[in-house]
């Protein structure tokens, strides 16, 4: 089945991948959402209640806790909480994502001609590299410790539950399989689970003509398995904690998004420059978008079932997000592999009658690859990594091995893309060795990190606490005084404690104090004391 190129350039892929994902994983400080969900992981630890998160000691209602179980069954399982073990699951969720949509583009798409079966390894394998490899994913929320990966595959893998026993008209199983994933994404983000679940399943039954199970029994019972699953944990939660501001609060984090919030005019704006927006984000591999605009794209669409599906799944889905003003590339990580496998089913099939876009499309990536082998020698002009640990071995290294990808990509045709996923793998070797190490001196997360450690020391084992409202909702502040001194920081209003310290904004706040340490903090890289106070 496999050629020698294509044997020697999976080789390569394997032996990259993983040192590509995991080199400097932990060196940056976290973002503002990675801390949140780190910081409710550790307060559940610290105060043993898993049910009713908190952050800061008071209720935390933005998303309900499965990913924060997740995260907190690592800390115990490793007995570490910093940056890079809160990260893994990350990787984790990226490796098993592209794992879901290989096997489920190889499953539907075997042999997609009689004449052409290779098409199909090379659909499906393609498809599970481009998702790991897209820009945004590459080169940002691969290296973040968020919800959105985990939670992007758990909903594409419910749009194919839907297609799968479909087609096979195995109701029973497509709705309990369905509800179940919906549960799920329910317990990692909330409501837009749900809203998702409804357009694919409207999407396939009005696709398909087929109404009747909609109004089934085993709709109901799908229904029901989301009611056991989700329900069981409130049940828990209302014991602890009332359930109206949860619930409100869930409402209010998807609807804060939208027209409602934003307005008609911004809504329209938006919807004009997001599809553009988007393309961006997740280049290289939306430049296939070309194929769409051939006057035979839907047609070649029509003859493939699956392929048609994904297209429809992603147009429908992604409407939610078209219609809401305040959306990240994030959340759309679910929809790239919809669109990635219409793009690579045009690109084999416009290379099998030769078309001159297939030309055009590979003749940028080539350019690219050009580009990125100048780019190997900028460190040995660039100032700010001269301290970089054997800068001329790695700058040789990333030099060769783009070099000897570009010559594979010009002498096996037949095997370009998988050459250029090489060479992105390698610009991403780069990137760790190169352009996060200079992000520890300007970034004001790795200031905040920085400062706050320094600050712990000057403690001196007293209780550190908020003075008023002087912190605000900064997550990672939060996050990196609750590691190191292993309780939780709350805000203290009233009956201050003198032997304590606070985090005082002084410019606000006039009491009587003696300074122990300044620290950063995230709203403009501002500035914030700690404090002895000298008058209750």
């Amino acid at each position: 089945m496999f050629t020698s190129p294509q044997r020697l350039l999976l080789l390569v892929i394997g032996l990259l991948l993983l040192p590509a994902l995991l080199t400097h994983l932990g060196l940056l400080a976290f973002t503002g959402d990675e801390a949140i969900r780190a910081l409710v992981a550790m307060e559940m630890r610290i105060s043993g209640n898993y049910i009713t998160p908190t952050m800061f000691g008071d209720f935390y209602y933005n998303k309900p806790p499965l990913y924060n179980w997740i995260l907190l069954a690592i800390f115990n399982l490793t007995g570490r909480t910093d940056e890079l073990i809160a990260r893994l699951p990350t990787v984790f969720f990226l490796l098993t994502y592209a794992t879901t949509v290989w096997f489920f583009v190889k499953k539907h798409t075997q042999p997609m001609t009689a004449s052409t079966p290779i098409i199909n390894y090379q659909l499906s394998i393609l498809n599970f590299l481009a998702l790991i490899t897209c820009g945004r994913i590459l080169f940002w929320d691969s290296m973040l410790g968020l919800i959105d990966t985990c939670f992007s595959w758990v909903m594409y893998t419910m749009f194919m539950v839907i297609y799968t026993q479909g087609e096979r008209e195995k109701y029973g199983r497509l709705f309990a399989g369905t509800y179940l994933l919906t549960a799920i994404g329910f317990m990692l983000k909330g409501l837009p689970a749900m809203v998702f679940l409804g357009i694919a399943l409207l999407a396939y039954f009005f696709w398909v003509k087929k109404w009747r199970p909609l109004f089934s029994l085993a709709h109901l019972g799908g229904m029901a398995v989301f009611g056991v699953v989700v329900g069981s944990y409130y049940m828990l939660y209302a014991q602890q904690n009332g359930l109206s501001t949860v619930f409100s609060t869930l409402f209010n984090e998807s609807a804060k998004r939208t027209f409602v919030e934003y307005g008609i005019g911004k809504t329209m704006l938006h919807g004009l420059t997001f599809p553009f927006e988007m393309w961006y984000h997740f280049l290289p591999w939306t430049l296939l978008v070309v194929y769409l605009l051939r006057k035979n794209a839907l047609q070649l669409l029509r003859q493939h079932r699956f392929i048609a599906w994904n297209g429809l799944v992603f147009i429908t889905t992604i409407l939610p997000y078209w219609a809401s003003v305040e959306v990240y590339p994030r959340y759309l990580l679910m929809h790239v592999p919809l669109a990635f496998t219409v793009f690579f089913y045009l690109h084999f099939k416009n290379k099998e009658v030769g078309s001159p876009t297939v030309r055009w499309v590979e003749g940028i990536f080539q350019g690219l690859c050009w580009v990125l082998l100048a780019a190997s020698f900028a460190p040995l002009l660039w100032p700010a990594v001269q301290g970089v640990p054997f800068l001329h071995l790695k700058v040789g290294f990333l030099a060769t091995a783009t070099g000897l990808l570009l010559w594979a990509y010009r002498r096996w045709e037949a095997q370009r893309m998988l050459s250029f996923v090489a060479v992105l793998l390698v610009a991403r070797m780069a990137f760790n060795w190169f352009i996060l190490p200079t992000r520890l001196e300007i970034d004001c997360n790795n200031q905040v990190r920085q400062t706050t450690l320094e600050a712990v020391k000057k403690l001196e084992g007293r209780p550190l606490y908020i003075y008023k409202e002087s912190l605000g909702q900064e997550p990672t502040t939060g996050y990196y005084f609750t590691r190191e001194t292993g309780q939780i920081l709350r805000s203290k209003k009233e009956d201050f404690d003198l032997e304590a310290r606070y985090i005082m904004n002084i410019y606000y706040y006039k009491t009587k104090y003696d300074k122990i340490a300044t620290i950063k903090t995230l709203w403009q890289c501002g500035d914030l004391d700690v404090v002895k106070i000298k008058e209750k």
